[in-house]
């Protein structure tokens, strides 16, 4: 039975939010998203197995990326793009059946770094049969975590923004005390699945967590002293301070890597990609990470003295 749409389709109610979306995501890859979701959501697709889909369409891209041969990597562009964009269809379709789950979000994860991983290891293996250094398969690697650590801050940041600008009910914004909580209550006989994409979840949020330790402290800060909702003056102050780094945590997302490794397949290049992975992406990082921790701080500081003015 085709799975029934909650409210009458709006390509906006499938953003997760506007201002958070890159400018390819909002005119290209979330229309033709939405389109596909509107489709899989008539065909009684779950948002999971467009997922999977999406997977086998960008680990196949992965592997005609070894091929030194200009037609074959322009195959294997389309197959990534096609895969892309089939990842934005997998939220928007949950968004607009309403079958959004903390397990469809972790099976995205994961297949989002099986596709790189399958990009990374063809693009090592192409190296060394062209003669490069087996030590790139050691630039391949570091590259590849990386990749993983720039994705889980980026993808941690806009989540924040989520929290505490649109409302606890619409962030992703999980804490890793409360996952250890579930991951204990769940057992490995009874929910083996569930189990095994539980420990991935929860070890993904330790890790962004120690990313940012000061927009944790904030995180729970506002949860002991807003149990209910968020003040309209603090969403404000986070909103004016967190968007400007938008089109920079934007940088360190899918797009950014694909027009980059894309221009260099087309030069002949591609082990130049581990290279950018490792200097220009990880500078950036570096420095996002340093104005996030200072605007947590500085909100952190607000929320004391609004606390001591009251």
């Amino acid at each position: 039975m085709a799975a029934q749409v909650a409210q009458p389709p709006a390509l906006e109610t499938t953003y997760k939010v506007r201002e958070a979306e890159g400018v390819l995501d909002l005119y290209f890859y979330r229309k033709i998203g939405f389109i596909l979701a509107k489709f899989f959501a008539q065909l009684g697709m779950s948002p999971v197995a467009v997922t999977l889909l999406g997977g086998v369409f960008g680990i196949i891209a992965g592997h005609l990326y070894f091929y030194r041969d200009l037609r074959t990597n322009i195959a294997g562009m389309l197959l990534h793009v096609c895969a892309n964009a089939l990842d934005n269809a997998d939220g928007q379709l949950a968004r607009l059946t309403n079958r959004q789950s903390r397990e469809g979000r972790t099976i995205d994860s994961l297949v989002d770094h099986l596709i790189f991983t399958s990009i990374y290891v063809h693009l090592a293996l192409r190296s060394l049969v062209e003669g490069v250094s087996p030590a790139v398969c050691l630039l391949a690697l570091a590259a590849g975590l990386s990749h993983a650590v720039q994705a889980w801050a980026a993808d941690y940041f806009r989540n924040a923004y989520l929290y505490f600008v649109n409302g606890r009910a619409q962030a992703q914004l999980d804490s890793a005390t409360a996952l250890q909580s579930d991951y204990r209550e769940c057992e490995w006989r009874l929910q083996p699945v569930q189990k095994f994409l539980l420990a991935l979840h929860l070890n993904v949020t330790r890790r962004q967590e120690m990313l940012s330790p000061r927009l944790n402290e904030l995180r729970n800060t506002t949860d002991r002293l807003f149990r209910d909702h968020v003040p309209q003056w603090f969403r404000a102050r986070y909103r004016s301070l967190a968007q400007p780094m938008f089109r920079w945590w934007g940088f360190l997302m899918t797009n950014t890597r694909m027009i980059v490794l894309f221009l260099l397949l087309l030069a002949g290049r591609p082990v130049y990609y581990f290279w950018v992975e490792l200097t220009v992406l990880n500078f950036l990082l570096i420095y996002l990470l340093v104005r996030e921790e200072s605007m947590s701080q500085r909100l952190l500081k607000d929320l004391l003295a609004q606390r001591e003015s009251a």
